[in-house]
């Protein structure tokens, strides 16, 4: 909500004739203040007052893209390519009420304290909001100080259920939350016949949720989540407890491209393991890289893909200018980027570049992305305004051939 400035029909003075004037003033001035301390929002600054400016200066969004280790540097790339593609197409088309739209890029690597500086930064450069980022644990810090800023933050990637500690109209998401998709993957693991299932863990926030929403959601209905610690074990050692604790699926919880690739290898090659099924929830073989690595090992891994089945007419033209743009195949991540700028875009355009007008704006928004109609509401358990839902499938790499992705289960 906006800080409304209330303006009355005649000076006050200083007398007795408008007294009544001052204290209508004072009241107004509390009520205002109060509002301001409640959305927790500085005045915004005059280059922020809209959309309908006629100076042809730009309307500004900050992104934020891991483009460096130890952040996932293809996703970031993929990401980056989907939010510059819908920018361009929307200045192709006018820009924003004539003026053009701009992408204020930083690089996250990865690294919370990082994003969060950038996000300090991205508010004093005056954007009108954020977008992107693809890590969770990431999102999280850039959407707490944007949320203490008063900064539009729509979130393309991350998907962690609890991205601010407390409520907050400052910050939507596009990606499904991991609880709502992860048990959509536990489905897919006791249809498939899978009771016994370890998880190759690495330390994070973001493991550690996907491990609870598994156990949680698997645990009434028979099944049986052994957790292996990779702090503690070489990949060699995880085939070893596999035999052990007899389970017949290995979900890999853990960075790309290690410990990922060497866990798959050492799998892959050992031959009391040849019935195992492994799992890659999270979705790292999705890129190009994988199958790079890994060759045939890569395939026949199902992860979750937030794409439909069949993309519709602007889906199929927007894969088209991805492909042209990234020289391979776009991940679903790509999309992810370009429905940000497209939402984003749209909000700019209906409600001009006021940041609290376009945190007012999330559940009045209503737009056709290239994998639906995007539209924002609050979900239980989650502390941001949610697209519900996404497309979501569970997929994996066709072994004979593996640049084709397989469907194995719908969400």
């Amino acid at each position: 909500m906006s800080v409304i400035e209330w303006r009355l029909p005649y000076p006050a003075r200083r007398s007795h004739q408008c007294r009544c004037h001052s204290v209508i003033r004072a009241y107004c001035y509390r009520i205002a203040h109060r509002r301001r301390q409640r959305m927790n929002t500085p005045p915004s600054p005059p280059s922020l007052s809209g959309a309908e400016r006629t100076d042809g200066s730009p309307v500004r969004i900050g992104a934020l893209v891991p483009l460096s280790r130890p952040g996932w540097v293809e996703a970031g790339r993929h990401l980056l390519a989907g939010l510059e593609l819908a920018v361009r197409e929307v200045n192709d088309a006018g820009g924003i009420v004539g003026r053009p739209l701009e992408l204020v890029v930083r690089d996250t690597a990865a690294d919370p304290q990082k994003a969060a500086a950038a996000v300090d930064e991205l508010a004093r450069l005056g954007v009108a909001a954020l977008a992107g980022e693809y890590h969770s644990v990431v999102a999280r810090a850039a959407a707490a100080r944007a949320d203490a800023l008063g900064l539009p933050f729509l979130c393309s990637s991350a998907v962690l259920d609890a991205l601010t500690e407390q409520p907050t109209d400052w910050v939507a998401r596009l990606a499904p939350a991991q609880s709502h998709g992860w048990r959509i993957y536990a489905d897919f693991l006791l249809r498939a016949g899978h009771r016994r299932i370890a998880i190759a863990a690495e330390p994070s926030v973001y493991w550690a949720s996907g491990a609870r929403v598994l156990r949680d959601h698997l645990a009434p209905r028979g099944g049986t989540v052994i957790e292996l610690d990779m702090r503690a074990l070489a990949p060699t050692a995880v085939c070893d407890e596999l035999v052990d604790n007899r389970a017949t699926a290995l979900l890999l919880l853990v960075g790309q491209p290690e410990p990922a690739v060497s866990i798959v290898e050492c799998v892959r090659h050992d031959r009391r393991l040849a019935e195992i099924m492994i799992g890659a929830p999270a979705g790292q073989p999705e890129f190009a890289e994988w199958a790079t690595s890994l060759g045939d090992d890569g395939t026949a891994i199902p992860f979750l893909r937030y794409l439909p089945e069949r993309l519709g007419p602007l889906g199929v033209r927007v894969e088209t200018a991805l492909r042209e743009r990234l020289a391979e195949a776009p991940s679903f991540v790509a999309f992810e980027g370009y429905d940000t700028v497209a939402v984003l875009a749209e909000v700019l355009r209906s409600y001009g570049a006021d940041r609290a007008r376009i945190a007012e704006s999330w559940p009045r928004v209503a737009v056709e992305g290239t994998r639906g109609q995007i539209r924002f509401s609050r979900m239980p358990g989650t502390s941001v305004w949610q697209w519900a839902w996404p497309p979501i499938h569970v997929v994996d790499r066709d072994p004979a051939e593996p640049g084709r992705f397989r469907t194995l289960h719908t969400g």
